[in-house]
């Protein structure tokens, strides 16, 4: 496995949504990354900012109001036919309600085969041992094909949907806030299972989530959203010891600490301001609103992402 190979480019996406007459709300506006092949991208900001929009449009879900999804160099979103049905197989998507997503009217066993009848890989016999092989693979049994999403827990049902999306063996997964939903006891469990799968089938993740500290324990490299824009991108490491943008800072400094005499010895960050509506967004930052550092040129001039260290790109006029 290259590691070092890119996989998918997003260019300068954007994903509109008309909402009135002359009303447009901007759910992700010109946000640029890319993925590499067998990393995991974490991609994290307040509810609202974009995140799940963003995911949903780079999986095709969602048809790009503009900008490129290119997958191995080719744009996603001009695809049709035989090879959108091509590309499905290759990206997948485990979604954040494991009680929403899965049909309760269809057994286990018949929501994991679905894909596989969908793409014919497998029938009769093979079909029967590849959902019992994924159920095992997942931490669950082969006794549990012929059962209905109700009888089974939050965890388990993830761990369902977590089957499903392997079952046509894809290269690429969006997990979309696959542990919101979750206990916390079993928030980690599901999480140390992605990275297992991770490691011993080659996947590439896109890690939306809300919980900082999980995206840091999953995460090669982490996205910061706001507003429908990418507001800084960095090296996972680097960016929670070294965040540049204030919002960014904001966020780590919410972090709960298990060490009582450091986190009373921390300080953290209040934002104070009302959050500007993504509805027709008026010109400058769209921090600055809420920023404590903000000056006349970041209520005028949007802020570029811009490379200010090897591999650590922000977007913020503070920030040189």
């Amino acid at each position: 496995m290259s590691e070092n190979k890119t996989l998918i480019e997003v260019k300068n996406l954007k994903k509109y949504f008309k909402v009135g007459r002359n009303a447009v709300l901007k759910a992700v506006d010109d946000i640029s990354f890319e993925l590499k092949r067998g990393e995991t991208f974490g991609l994290v900001g307040e509810s609202g900012c974009g995140k799940t929009t963003c995911g949903r449009t780079v999986l095709g879900l969602y048809p790009a109001t503009g900008g490129e999804v290119l997958y191995e160099g080719i744009d996603i979103h001009s695809l049709n036919g035989k090879e959108k049905k091509s590309f499905t197989r290759k990206a997948q998507i485990i979604f954040q309600d494991p009680y929403a997503s899965l049909n309760p009217r269809m057994t286990v066993g018949n929501i994991i085969g679905e894909g596989i009848e969908i793409h014919n890989l497998h029938t009769g016999q093979e079909k029967t041992d590849r959902i019992y092989k994924l159920l095992e693979l997942v931490g669950l049994n082969k006794e549990h094909a012929s059962r209905f999403s109700h009888e089974f827990s939050g965890g388990q049902r993830q761990r369902i949907g977590i089957a499903r999306a392997l079952a046509i063996e894809p290269e690429f997964i969006v997990c979309d806030e696959p542990i919101s939903a979750l206990d916390v006891s079993i928030q980690a469990q599901v999480v140390n299972l992605l990275i297992k799968l991770q490691k011993e089938l080659g996947l590439t993740y896109l890690f939306i989530a809300h919980d900082l500290s999980m995206v840091k324990h999953i995460s090669d490299r982490v996205g910061v959203m706001y507003l429908g824009t990418m507001v800084e991108l960095a090296a996972s490491g680097e960016l929670y010891e070294e965040p540049l943008h204030p919002y960014t800072q904001a966020l780590l400094s919410a972090i709960p600490v298990p060490d009582p005499k450091i986190a009373k010895a921390r300080q953290r960050i209040m934002l104070e301001g009302e959050v500007p509506s993504p509805i027709n967004p008026k010109p400058g930052c769209r921090f600055a609103p809420r920023c404590r550092y903000a000056k006349t040129i970041c209520r005028e001039e949007n802020p570029e992402l811009l490379e200010v260290k090897p591999g650590h790109f922000v977007a913020c006029h503070i920030v040189k």
